[in-house]
This record gives structure tokens, C-alpha cells and sequence, in this order.
């Protein structure tokens, strides 16, 4: 299990505050990712049940059995650590003011409200300009803010769908299924990210903040990638080919003789060692084969001979042997499996927190690997409202009265 970063050092986005006025998957992975660099980031929750996610279990972390205050959904952990929770009720005025304090104070707002939900509440393009010209605003949104669909609310199950990347997901003569994970959500905050690291980076230059849009059907036509391209090339409609690859033959899921194996053939010179490897050394001089377009056109011919051969032998032979002639090749991993892979230990992807209410977990840690100023791990998700007092008093300068007064008055929620 990897270790938690030191916090000694500054992180690369170290002095940065980020506002986190999102929820679910695809905003907080954005944030979080910042976060994991450096930034201060404060999650804006609404009182009561606050993100979504943290009810979407089990499993659980924490007490089993016990009342929802002292255990966490896994889900709400996977997407915010590294951030400070303050609970808003942004349906009254007070709550608004506050939240407009707070943006004037942050170098970064991310939201996925609906459409025009900022704006309505009164910050537009022009109380930005007016009150936090060098903030940067991050929208994540279902359909961008144009075109037809642009108010509908956005969900990644439906771009998958909708954006043509489950047509092409599933066996070739079976149904369209989607991904195994929310993976549009994934990306999407991803490219949130990025885009708001790149409107840093232009503000240091011009000394304004501007707009970052990112939304779920832009990422899910992205995601398309080549098979998108090779529709605008050829004009033929993309079809499934369950583990195959549109472009490239030998290139998917084999049986051996006690487990599958996935192998990936890239190129003439590899598909004749393989052949020979395999046993049909002639396959490489076979006009049906010698080519890639050739194996494309025989691909099912060609995929089923090599079935054959690979069921000869157990997986773990096949890969040493693959692997020792350039083939790539890989076991076909349970979750379980890749998560305590010896690589998984050398990358340090799981890392170990400790929660102050819910003890130790383990959580994904960041992709990302920075030689001087690597990701940390120095927050545990919060707990609802967990950092409402110390966030106001810190950020915003109210004293104890103050904030109390807003308790009372219902716009920070119950008192933890």
C-alpha cells in the first residue's frame, strides 16, 4: 500500500484556493485533482445530506450498521479528499452573500449547476467582471451552453448512449453496453482540469480570470477518438467488435488453457514473431495475413486460429513467452488483482488515509507524478459541514458571533 505524500514542501499549486460548488463525480474529480496539487479547496455543500454521494452506498467506510453521521459512502471518498467542507443553504440571501464573498477571495470557482443557475442568483458575466475579474469560472455542464440540448441536465449513462460511445461497447453481435465505470464523468473532470491549469497558467500572463467549459457530451465525442475519425474518413457508420480493435488485427482477448489473456499485435514485424511463436510460422508470409489490412479483412478467420493455439497452454506460459518476443500481452485482472499487483505497490496508486471519525481507509491515488513538487494526500474527505466555522473565520474574517448568528438563522445548517 503506498504511503501519503509528506506535506513539508509546497505543493506545485500551492497558495491557489479553489471554491468547489460541485457535486457527484465529474466536478469533484476536478477539484480534487487540484487539490492533490496543492490548492486550498473549500467544497460548498447545501445543509442536511450535502453531495449526493455520500449516500450512495454501501459499501461503507466506518461503524457497519451505524447511523449515517458516522459512516461515509466510498464513493464520496473516491472524489474529495484534500478539501474543507462548509455547508451553504444557497436558497437565501445570507447563504448568497456569503458564497459571493467567498468568490471574490477564490482564484477558482468549479460548479455544475444547471444551466444559468449562477447567473439567476446573480452572478453573471457582469458581477464577475465588476467583483472577481481574476477568477477563473469552471462550468461543468451535460450538453456545453449551447445548441439545442444545452439546458437538459447532464448524466454520464446518457452520453455514453448518447454520444455513440456505447454502440460501440459490447460483443459484436450482442447489445450496447456501457462502460464499467462512469467514465465520461471521469474524463470530464479530467479535461476540467486541464483546462483550468491552462487558464492559470494564461492569467499569469494577462492578470484576468476567464470562462472553462467542459461538458459530458463534448467529452463523450472526444472519447470517440479514432473511431471517430475513421467514420469522417470513410463515411461507414462504427460497429462493435467486443474485445477487437477497429484498426489493428491481432489485437484483443484470447482463451488460454485456464485464464484469458489480452495481446495486442501492433505491427507486420511483431505479427510474424507471433505467428511463429505460436506455432504457424507460415501466417507470416499468408496473403490473408502478411498485412495488417489484410488480418482486418480476415479477422475473424485469423482470430479464431489463433484461439486454437492459445488454448494449448496455461495464461502465465504464454505471457513469459509473449513477453520475452516484444508481443504485448497481459492476464485479464479481477479488480482485486490489480489493485495488489506488485506495479500498483511500486506506483503508490493505493495510498492510506486516516480519518479522524471513520479510521484508516484506502483510497486511488493521483495519476499525476511531479518530481519537485509531487501530489499530497493531506486532507481526509470531510465530513458535512466539518470546516463551515474555521472557513468563514479564516477566508471571510467573521468571528464567533457572527457565525453563530448564521447558525441560528439556518443558513449553515445544524450544528455537527
Amino acid at each position: 500500500m503506498g504511503e501519503a505524500a509528506s506535506t513539508a514542501a509546497p505543493g506545485a499549486l500551492d497558495g491557489v484556493r479553489v471554491l468547489d460548488l460541485t457535486r457527484v463525480l465529474a466536478g469533484p474529480l476536478a477539484a480534487q485533482m487540484l487539490g492533490d496539487l496543492g490548492a486550498e479547496v473549500i467544497k460548498v455543500e447545501p445543509p442536511g445530506n450535502g453531495d449526493d454521494t455520500r449516500t450512495w452506498g454501501p459499501p461503507w467506510v466506518g461503524a457497519d450498521g451505524a447511523a449515517s453521521d458516522a459512516r461515509e459512502a466510498a464513493y464520496f471518498l473516491g472524489a474529495n479528499r484534500n478539501k474543507r467542507s462548509l455547508t451553504l443553504d444557497l436558497s437565501q440571501p445570507q447563504g448568497r452573500t456569503l458564497l459571493g464573498r467567498l468568490i471574490e477571495r477564490a482564484d477558482i470557482v468549479i460548479d455544475n449547476y444547471k444551466l444559468g443557475t449562477l447567473a439567476r442568483w446573480g452572478f453573471d458575466d457582469a458581477w464577475f467582471e465588476a467583483h472577481a475579474p481574476r477568477a477563473i469560472r469552471a462550468s461543468v455542464t451535460g450538453y456545453g451552453t449551447r445548441g439545442p440540448k444545452a439546458a437538459l441536465p447532464g448524466y454520464d449513462f446518457i452520453a455514453q448512449a448518447e454520444s455513440g460511445l456505447m454502440s460501440i461497447c459490447g460483443e459484436a453481435e450482442g447489445e450496447p453496453m456501457k462502460y464499467g465505470v462512469a467514465i465520461v464523468d471521469i474524463a470530464t473532470g479530467l479535461i476540467a482540469a486541464n483546462g483550468i491549469l491552462a487558464a492559470l497558467t494564461a492569467r499569469q500572463r494577462t492578470g484576468r480570470g476567464q470562462k472553462v467549459e467542459a461538458s459530458l457530451y463534448e467529452t463523450g465525442l472526444y472519447l470517440l477518438a479514432n473511431v471517430a475519425l475513421n467514420h469522417l474518413a470513410s463515411g461507414r457508420d462504427a460497429r462493435r467488435f467486443g474485445n477487437g480493435h477497429p484498426n489493428i488485427v491481432p489485437y484483443t482477448t484470447y482463451p488460454a488453457a485456464d485464464a484469458m489473456i489480452a495481446v495486442a499485435v501492433g505491427n507486420d514485424t511483431q505479427f510474424a514473431r507471433f505467428a511463429e511463436l505460436i506455432g504457424e510460422a507460415a501466417w507470416g508470409a499468408d496473403p490473408r495475413y502478411v498485412t495488417n489490412a489484410a488480418r482486418i479483412a480476415n479477422r475473424d478467420a485469423l482470430d479464431a486460429g489463433i484461439a486454437v493455439r492459445t488454448r494449448e497452454r496455461a495464461a502465465d506460459a504464454w505471457i513469459t513467452a509473449l513477453r520475452g518476443a516484444g508481443i504485448p500481452c497481459a492476464r485479464i485482472n479481477t479488480v482485486a488483482q490489480s489493485l495488489s499487483d506488485p506495479q500498483t505497490e511500486a506506483t503508490g496508486m493505493v495510498v492510506g488515509m486516516e480519518h479522524a471519525v471513520y479510521g484508516a481507509f484506502r483510497t486511488l491515488g493521483c495519476p499525476v507524478k511531479l518530481s519537485d513538487t509531487p501530489a499530497q494526500y493531506r486532507l481526509a474527505p470531510p465530513q458535512l459541514g466539518e470546516h463551515s466555522e474555521a472557513v468563514l473565520a479564516e477566508a471571510l474574517g467573521l468571528d464567533a458571533a457572527e457565525i453563530a448568528r448564521l447558525r441560528s438563522a439556518g443558513v449553515l445548517g445544524a450544528a455537527r
